[in-house]
Parts: structure tokens; sequence; C-alpha cells
């Protein structure tokens, strides 16, 4: 008789139920003259067929001799009523198909029953176990099949070796497939080389989706005993990110579940780097961090993820904070975690790259590591801008996050600085120390021109900022200056000359360094305007000397630049009324008293 092999799971048997189930098979011309109970089903049955091959029925029959009926309770039997059935169809010698679904059932409720071949030749339990050894254990598919079946059956079944069993055949069946796929991909290149084929790295892995169905117990010891006969990292790899996609999205399982899903799959995770995704990785910690994972399990997924910051993107990173609700909307502590990993790793390579220039990133010459230091900078200013604008995030751990890349990250601090104005409007309250603390994080020498003179008008930043940009807003101008005037009385500024804002005398009041600044402050403003007028009377006669030149002949046009070049070196010495009417000193004083009275 065929068993369903697709049927699992079903409700204990009724009186009622169990009559409909056995009808067919029991003898019912001899009158019944044993009454089994198991999970509260009724079996009426015979005592000659069931003694003959059990030898615990034997034994429970000759306790109740005395009495013409007897009535015995089965009590913790495994696999229920519907194992019970199969055994008493056995001794009653009904056939019926041994499966990969039931194989399990009948090792346990054999030995339970003590149907061995002590008590009877080609009993139950030698004929299961054939069948478990010849049949499915050369087949992977089978193998997780009795797994999964063997769910319910334990400890039993861990007793009787079955799960142990299943666990060798399927992780050295994986190992075979995998060894004879290598072999199919190998071939010959037109120099005649022997080499892999490129192929997808788990090519032949059917078995990663049948491993999903198992309970993660289970499914942690096979995971286990494939890396120790040696499965590609990359198979385990997927297969995990298989079971956590079924586990932890496609489920609806409890919280306790889910952590311990969490906290078992990443301990399952290969060592390699990058052969787990990255974002199943941000993925995992998102739930580590939701459930309440422990310790060690979102430490280790802090530092995978920081081995590979620098392909991560703002989404990634953007952790959301679970566990304290009037906190930062964001978790920033494990994302500062994330980037002392980052740093510590890049850390190991900083003597080979202090002889290698920060602004030559692009060229051929760049070390890798000092590359990803550049793309995570990128991202590390981002993300400090998005998270900003709360205002329950603190300073310290603003500025935590800011300083712990090197300082060679940055060849260009525009997104520092945008990120801190950011948190500068969303925190108006903040004090004159706490905003220059804020901003020591910023080189204003880095600063792009648009981002320079954005800063340079900027009233959030404190008065030492703004001196510090306009005075290298005024070495840019001077420079500019100096390229386009080389023989002219214009010396440009080297970086040496001292910000009398960023080594205030310890002798002088608040007050007088408040005034020196903002003395200070003007001083470099009149200059800048000097300098822009100057730069743009340039470009004007670049424009006009550009329009002569496709308006005149070559004799008008020469006469014309002569001219030109003359009024503006005043190489002969002498100028008209007109012309010192005109002269862009007369527009710089304009100028200047208008910045003196604005400011």
């Amino acid at each position: 008789m065929a068993m369903d092999k697709h049927h699992h799971h079903q409700m204990p048997l009724t009186k009622s139920a169990s009559r409909q189930r056995y009808n067919e098979w029991v003898f019912r011309d001899v009158p019944s003259d044993i009454t089994i109970e198991v999970d509260g089903a009724i079996f009426s049955l015979h005592k000659f067929p069931l003694v003959s091959r059990s030898g615990r029925i034997r034994r429970l029959v000759a306790e109740h001799r005395d009495s013409d009926i007897s009535r015995i309770e089965l009590v913790s039997l495994p696999g229920g009523s519907e194992s019970f059935e199969l055994a008493a169809k056995f001794c009653y010698g009904v056939n019926f198909e041994i499966t990969s679904s039931n194989v399990a059932q009948l090792c346990c409720v054999s030995d339970y029953l003590e149907m061995s071949e002590d008590h009877s030749k080609n009993n139950l339990g030698s004929r299961a176990e054939e069948y478990l050894d010849s049949i499915v254990c050369k087949n992977l598919e089978m193998c997780v099949e009795v797994l999964r079946q063997s769910e319910n059956l334990l400890p039993l079944a861990d007793e009787l070796k079955i799960i142990t069993r299943c666990i060798d055949a399927v992780a050295s069946k994986a190992c075979v497939e995998q060894i004879a796929s290598s072999f199919s991909r190998l071939e010959y290149s037109s120099s005649g080389r022997l080499h892999m084929s490129k192929q997808a790295n788990c090519e032949g892995d059917w078995w990663i989706e049948d491993l999903s169905v198992l309970r993660i117990d289970l499914y942690q010891r096979v995971i286990t005993a494939m890396k120790f006969r040696g499965v590609r990292p990359e198979s385990i790899a997927a297969s995990l990110v298989s079971y956590a996609q079924k586990e932890l999205i496609q489920k609806s399982i409890s919280g306790s579940k889910e952590k311990l899903v969490v906290e078992t799959i990443v301990s399952l995770m290969p060592v390699e780097k990058f052969v787990v995704p990255l974002s199943f990785l941000f993925g995992l910690l998102r739930s580590a961090v939701m459930l309440d994972c422990n310790a060690a399990c979102r430490l280790d997924l802090e530092r995978r993820i920081g081995s590979q910051l620098d392909i991560a993107t703002l989404d990634d990173i953007l952790i959301p904070s679970f566990r304290h609700a009037g906190d930062t909307m964001f978790d920033v502590d494990t994302v500062h975690r994330i980037l002392v990993n980052f740093s510590q790793q890049e850390g190991d390579s900083d003597d080979e790259m202090e002889d290698v220039s920060v602004f030559e990133s692009d060229s051929p010459t760049a070390t890798p590591s000092q590359t990803a230091l550049f793309k995570v900078s990128k991202l590390v200013d981002n993300y400090l801008a998005e998270i900003a604008p709360d205002a329950n995030l603190k300073l310290n751990k603003f500025i935590a996050i800011a300083e712990t890349l090197p300082a060679h990250a940055r060849t260009v601090h525009d997104g520092l600085y945008r990120a801190i104005d950011v948190y500068l409007k969303a925190h108006l309250t903040l004090s004159d120390p706490d905003k220059r603390r804020l901003c020591k994080s910023i080189d204003f020498q880095k600063l792009s021109q648009d981002a320079g003179a954005h800063a340079a008008q900027n009233e959030r930043l404190p008065l030492q900022s703004i001196v510090q940009v306009l005075y290298f807003e005024q070495l840019r101008l001077r420079n500019a200056l100096f390229c386009s005037y080389p023989d002219d009385d214009i010396k440009p500024m080297h970086q040496s000359w001292r910000i009398n804002s960023g080594a205030l005398s310890a002798a002088m009041s608040p007050k007088d360094n408040y005034a020196s600044l903002r003395r200070e402050n003007r001083e470099l403003k009149l200059e800048l305007a000097r300098m822009r007028m100057r730069l743009n009377d340039l470009e004007k006669d670049h424009v006009c000397m550009k329009r002569d030149m496709q308006k005149s002949s070559s004799r008008r046009f020469m006469k014309s630049f002569s001219k030109r070049i003359g009024k503006k070196f005043n190489i002969f010495g002498h100028s008209s009324s007109r012309e010192s009417t005109n002269s862009p000193s007369r527009h710089s004083e304009r100028t200047d008293s208008k910045i003196t009275d604005r400011t």
C-alpha cells in the first residue's frame, strides 16, 4: 500500500477517524482482543500480529494476561499515531512503500516498539535501516527530506544516528558534485594552457534552495559539515543568503527565533572577504540591532562591513536607531564602530603611503587602499549631512564621525563644510566654543572657490573660521594675480604665513581678541575686494582684445593692443584725468567703503 509522500502533518486520530483509517486493513472477521491508545487515537487490534513483531508490546501484553481485552497506552511514541499505524500495518503484513518522507519515522518507531531482528526476521527496524543506508544516503535531495522529517523526532533520531548519517551524506555529495563541476569547466586556451572557464561560481549547486527548508539547528549542522568537507565559500554564502531570505522575510516567525537565525547565520559566514554580498551584511546588521543580538554577532558584522566599506552606499549606512525612541534617528554609534574598523584596516598600509601625494589618487600609481579612503570620505561627508538636522544628535558624536578618518583621506573639504553648515543651521543654540570645536575639522585651504566664497559670507561660522577663509581666499586671488601679471610687483603669498586667529595671545583679554579679529576680518575683506576688481578688469581686457582681433586688421589690432597695455601698466609714466577717474584703485576705494560700512 503506497503512502502519501507529501502528507506530513496530520491531526491526532479520533475514534471515528481511526476506524476510517484502519478499517481497510484490520481483520474485521476476528474480534479485537487488544486496544492501543496513541496520542488520543484508539486502535482496536489483535495481540498475535503485534506481539510477533514488537518486543515492547509482547512485554506489555504479558503484564495483562489476566484480562480478556487489554488496553495499552503508548506514551511519547515518536511520530505519534501516524507512525504507529505504519508499524501496525507492518505487523499485519500489509504492504506499504518506505519513502524518504516516512523512513525516519519507521526507524524511530521500530526502536520504540523494539521491532528488531531479535524478535522477528526481516523486521521493520532492519528494513528501514537498509532503506536509509542504501537508498537515502546516496541521494542528496532525499537526505534533506529525511532531515526535515527528523526535526520532530529528536532526540531519538539523533541517538539512532539518522541525522548524522544524512548530514555526512549531504556534505559529501555536495563536495563531490562541486569537484565534478570544476573538472567540467576545465578547458584549453588558444595558447594550449589549461584553465578554468568563466562560469557562475555556484552553477550546479541546486541544493542551495533545498537546504532552506531545514530548521535552523539542523541547517547549522549541515553547513558546518559542508565547510569542513571543503565546499566552496561562494556556495556557502549563497545558501546563507537564501536561508535568511526565507526565514527572515518570507516567513512570519517570532522575535526570539529571528534572533537565533541571525546569530546562527553570522556565525556560519565564510571568513573569505567579498564572498558575502555587502547589502546582505547590512541587512543582517539592521536585524541584529533591531533584535538586540549578542555583541559578538554585531561586532563580527561591523568588522566584515568595515573591510569593504568603500563599496557601500549612503542608504546602506543609514541604519535606523531601533532601541532608543528618544535618541537619535539613526544608529550613529554602530556607524562609528564600522568606520573605526575601516580606518584600522587602512592603517596597516600607512607606511607604504607616506610618500604618496594625496592629490594623485586618480593616477595609476595610487594604492587601492588610498582610493578606498577617498571613496569612504565622500560617503562619510554625505552621511554627516544626512544626520546633521537631527536635533538630538550630540556634538561629540558628530565630531567623532567626522574625525574618524585620517587627515589625508579628504583632498577637498566641501562635503565636510556642507555637513557642518547643516549641523550649525539645525543647532542654533550652539555656543561659540562648541562652534570652534566643530569647525576645527575643516581645512579651509581645501575648500573649492565656490565653497570658500560661501564660507566667507557665512555668519553661522565662528569669527576665527571666517578669518581663515578670508585669508585663504586672499591667498588664492593674490596667486591668481601673480600668474596674470608676472612682471608686476605683486608677490605670491605662501601658506607659511601665520594666521593670528589660530594663535591668539594669552595675554590679550577676550574683548581685545575679538576686536583684533574683527579688524583683521575687515582688512582681509578690503584686500579681497581690491584683488577681485583687478581680476575683473583683467578679464574685461581679455574680452576686448578678443573682440578687436575679430573685427580689426592686424595693424589696427596691434595699435589698439599697445595702447591698452600702456594704459594698464602705465609704461610711459603718463595718464589722463579720465584714466585716473576710471582706474581700478578708484573702483576699489568705492567698493571698500561699501564693505567697511557693511562690516
